[in-house]
């Protein structure tokens, strides 16, 4: 007899949602409906989750897997050096956009708006202070196999926080800022939803106005002292005086967290460290060229204060087409809308790119953000389709059991805790241990490094997918 296990007071899992909670409710309108737009009811009991939500939970835990871990050998997947978007880019506006839609549906009745409002602000603290934990610094990560961090080098913001205040404003404005009016016309829709959108507005266009219009001065940091050799000291100046700049040193995201959060405590090996300007072997990590310029050894966080406004948007996307999941029960009723704004914000964010606000994952810029929310929106509809609609589940079971587990898949295994875990056992030298032994063992079956690492990378996936399948069974789902 399988036993539940639940880590937790309610049932909302803060990463993802991944619980049986609330969004039982939603349900395919093939199990609800026999209308014109309808298959024949299945058998299926009412009860049943949202499958597609979960495969795509579970679809962004793997991606994240596969960036993360395979990135180094293929460049073509890992994140972009500064402009432009890969395959990595599209992770974390993929968690936020399913933060929001999974709002919507936990809250979409709410009896008691401060005890609402208390549980989600304890849950947002919850979540940034595991973030800070996994992410801080505590844990070093693979290749080095030590814990502990100086507290006056703790990086205060990363991923787990990102999305804990993403989730906070999303959920505050569904409990606050929803009309109580009764959807029967778009218009009523719309009468419900508007202040939502207008608060959505309100982050982007603080966004715009701290980035066009905040002057950046000259600034210093100290740079590594294994670089003074090239660059004669440890503290170094960085030459800018600009406004609206969106260039690596000048920017006014990276102006405001060093200012705030002060340079010790940010991200101290950011992305642009493999732009052709710091790195010979641009897009890649390497040697810094002759003549580099010193602004290639300053921290910079990709999940900096500004920054995650404008992320925060993309959780009021989520919000958007979790709405129209809710009040729209109808096949086409749903697919319609979800394409219509999936088409509309990617449009947006190609005419913003063409306009001169280029796509910038570390910077979270306008059209970044379109593009990615519309792409996150397509993506959902398009597993609504094929999951929800045409009932096609068992080629995405792995994805789905991962997704109803998503929070602690993810940080066991792309936060690199279980392998560090097991790697902190190793016969007489640390490189002597179970994973980098099987990942070496792949790359001599495939005779290439790089490939070997990408099937090591694909059977972790798998495996993970089946620990999720193995807790789904049991029961068993760890929540906050």
């Amino acid at each position: 007899m399988s036993t539940r296990i639940v880590v937790t007071e309610e049932e909302e899992e803060l990463l993802v949602h991944n619980s049986y909670g609330d969004e039982q409710e939603i349900v395919p309108s093939s199990l609800t409906s026999n209308g014109p737009d309808g298959p024949t009811p299945s058998l299926t009991p009412p009860s049943q989750r949202l499958i597609s939500l979960d495969v795509f939970r579970g679809l962004t835990v793997a991606l994240m897997i596969l960036v993360d871990d395979a990135g180094g050998a293929f460049s073509s997947i890992n994140h972009s050096p500064w402009f432009g978007v890969t395959l990595a880019d599209f992770v974390m506006p993929f968690f936020l956009f399913g933060v929001g839609v999974s709002v919507s549906l936990v809250f979409k009745k709410i009896s008691h708006k401060r005890t609402a409002t208390k549980k989600v602000i304890l849950r947002a603290v919850k979540l940034f202070l595991l973030g800070l934990l996994v992410q801080g610094g505590y844990f070093h990560g693979r290749k080095q196999l030590t814990y502990g961090v100086d507290l006056g080098k703790i990086r205060w913001l990363g991923v787990l926080q990102r999305i804990s205040i993403g989730y906070l404003l999303a959920s505050i404005s569904e409990i606050w800022l929803v009309s109580n009016v009764m959807v029967d016309s778009p218009t009523a829709f719309v009468r419900k939803y508007y202040i939502q959108w207008l608060v959505a507005i309100l982050l982007c266009s603080v966004y715009m106005s701290f980035v066009y219009g905040l002057y950046v001065p000259n600034w210093e940091f100290e740079a590594p002292s294994v670089t003074t050799s090239v660059y004669g000291s440890g503290s170094q100046i960085v030459h800018c005086g600009v406004r609206g700049s969106l260039s690596p040193p000048c920017n006014a995201l990276g102006f405001i967290d060093r200012f705030i959060l002060g340079e010790h405590h940010l991200y101290q090996h950011p992305v642009y460290k493999r732009t052709k300007e710091c790195s010979v072997n641009s897009p890649d990590y390497g040697p810094l060229p002759p003549g580099s310029p010193a602004w290639c050894l300053a921290p910079f966080d990709p999940e900096g204060i500004l920054s995650t406004l404008m992320a925060a948007a993309t959780c009021f996307v989520g919000l958007h087409f979790g709405h129209i999941l809710i009040h729209y029960k109808g096949h086409m009723q749903r697919i319609f809308p979800w394409s219509l704004s999936s088409f509309s914000l990617l449009i947006s964010g190609y005419l913003m790119e063409m306009l001169g606000i280029p796509l910038c994952k570390p910077l979270y810029t306008l059209s970044y953000m379109c593009i990615t929310a519309g792409a996150s929106g397509l993506l959902l509809t398009i597993i609504f389709y094929i999951v929800d609609v045409q009932l096609l589940r068992k080629p995405t079971m792995l994805l789905q059991w991962m997704g109803m587990n998503a929070l602690i898949i993810y940080v066991l295994a792309a936060c690199d805790l279980f392998a560090v875990a097991v790697q902190g056992f190793y016969w007489h030298s640390p490189g002597n241990n179970l994973v980098d032994g099987t990942e070496l063992l792949l790359q001599t079956v495939v005779n290439s490094k790089k490939w070997g690492t990408l099937v090591f990378v694909l059977l972790e996936i798998v495996v993970w997918g089946l620990v999720a399948g193995l807790l789904h069974m049991e029961g068993i789902y760890i929540k906050l």
